[in-house]
C-alpha cells in the first residue's frame, strides 16, 4: 500500500466524517472497558511535558491539562480535527502546541523533551509503524514512558456467533484493506502483537506493562449483556501498552 494513499485518505475521512461515525475514545478510558483510573499506568502527571499522537478532539489533552501537565503539545493528520482540538481546549481555559502531520513525517517536535508520549486509539493508523516508534522515542528524554492503546489484533479477527466464537479473518494477515464507512473510506491494517513487540524493541523501549483485560465493573454499566460485551469477556478487544525509553 502506497504511504501516500493512506495519508489521503484516511486525512480525508478524518477531515470531513471525523468522529462523527467512529465516536471518540479519549482518557480516561483506553478503548472499550478499559480505563486509566483503574489502570493507573500514567499516576501524577503534574509538571509532566506530554505528547499526544493523534489528538482528535483534544479530551485527552483535557484530561491531561486539569491533572496540572505543564506542557501540552499534540499532533493530528485532520486539519478539522486540530480545529476541534484548539476550540475545545479554548473553552476549557487550557493551551496546547498542535500540529497538523502525519505521525510518520518529522514535523518540528522537540526531541529528548517530553516525559510522556501517548496515543489512544490512534497508533494503528500509522502507515510506518517501526518509523513510528523511532520518531517517539527520540521525543522521549531518557527513561521516559510512551503509552498506547488500539484495538486487540484479535478481535478483529473473530465474530460471535451463536453465544460462540468463530474465526473470519487470518490473525498473520497484516495486509492493507478498505473500510467503507457512513459514505467515507478509510485505509487499515490489523497488525500482530509480535509486530508492535518486535517494532518497540527496535526503537529502544522496553515494556513495562500490557493490558488486556477487560473491566467487569465498567461493561456491567454500559450493558453488560450486548453481544460486544459477551465478546469482550471471552477475548480482548483492546491491548493497552506502557513502555520506557532505554
Amino acid at each position: 500500500m502506497d504511504k501516500n494513499s493512506v495519508y489521503k485518505t484516511n486525512s480525508f475521512y478524518w477531515d470531513t466524517k471525523g468522529n462523527d461515525f467512529l465516536g471518540a475514545i479519549v482518557l480516561p478510558f483506553y478503548g472499550a472497558f478499559v480505563s486509566e483510573e483503574k489502570c493507573q499506568l500514567f499516576g501524577d502527571v503534574s509538571g509532566k511535558k506530554m505528547l499526544e499522537i493523534g489528538c482528535g478532539n483534544g479530551q485527552s489533552l483535557q484530561y491531561h491539562g486539569e491533572r496540572k501537565a505543564s506542557e501540552l503539545w499534540a499532533m493530528d493528520i485532520s486539519e478539522k480535527q486540530i480545529e476541534k482540538a484548539s476550540q475545545h481546549l479554548k473553552s476549557c481555559g487550557l493551551s496546547a502546541k498542535l500540529i497538523c502531520s502525519p505521525m510518520e513525517e518529522e514535523c518540528g517536535v522537540p526531541v529528548d523533551y517530553f516525559d510522556f508520549v501517548y496515543s489512544i486509539y490512534a497508533i494503528g493508523w500509522t502507515s510506518d509503524l517501526e518509523g513510528t516508534f523511532c520518531r517517539i522515542a527520540s521525543y522521549l528524554k531518557k527513561d521516559g514512558v510512551f503509552i498506547f492503546s488500539w484495538s486487540h489484533p484479535i478481535h478483529k479477527c473473530v465474530v460471535l456467533e451463536n453465544n460462540g466464537l468463530a474465526f473470519k479473518k487470518c490473525y498473520f494477515d497484516e495486509s492493507w484493506y478498505s473500510v467503507s464507512l457512513d459514505e467515507g473510506t478509510l485505509t487499515l491494517s490489523d497488525r500482530k502483537l509480535s509486530t508492535y513487540v518486535n517494532a518497540l524493541a527496535k526503537a529502544g523501549f522496553v515494556i513495562e506493562q500490557m493490558i488486556e483485560q477487560s473491566d467487569d465493573e465498567i461493561m456491567q454499566s454500559r450493558d453488560g449483556n450486548s453481544d460486544f460485551a459477551k465478546k469482550a469477556k471471552m477475548l480482548p478487544v483492546t491491548f493497552v501498552v506502557k513502555a520506557r525509553k532505554l
